[in-house]
């Protein structure tokens, strides 16, 4: 069984909104919604795969952020060791760069969004 390690940011905006991105349909948990990030990679940390994550998909500089939650979620054919940052502030405006939706949106209407399972308790804490 695979084990990954993951970087997560979850991004809020001075008006309390949150950055989410549209999954591509050909990836696992596609067409889903989630939070910039990614696979940490080999003699990375969390912190810096979440910083690289941001600059890479949505253009941004986390400046100010903290880990929220590390966890563990599995989905039988793979497991996921999620680490979840708090960004809540940034540099530079919010782009998708690699041709995925992307929207913001508050909490309310997080829980009206299909997100992979692994991200449900971190929204909830939100």
């Amino acid at each position: 069984m695979k084990n990954i390690d993951i970087s997560i940011a979850v991004v809020k905006n001075t008006q309390n909104l949150f950055l989410i991105c549209l999954r591509p349909d050909h990836v696992h948990q596609g067409g889903k919604w989630e939070f910039p990030g990614g696979k940490i990679k080999k003699n990375e940390s969390a912190e810096q795969a979440m910083l690289r994550e941001l600059k890479e998909e949505v253009a941004i500089t986390a400046v100010d952020y903290r880990l929220l939650e590390s966890t563990f979620f599995d989905y039988g054919d793979k497991q996921l060791n999620l680490n979840f940052f708090l960004v809540s502030q940034f540099d530079g405006e919010a782009l998708a760069q690699e041709g995925q939706r992307m929207e913001w949106v508050n909490k309310a209407e997080l829980l009206t969004y299909s997100f992979p399972d692994a991200n449900a308790a971190i929204i909830k804490k939100l």
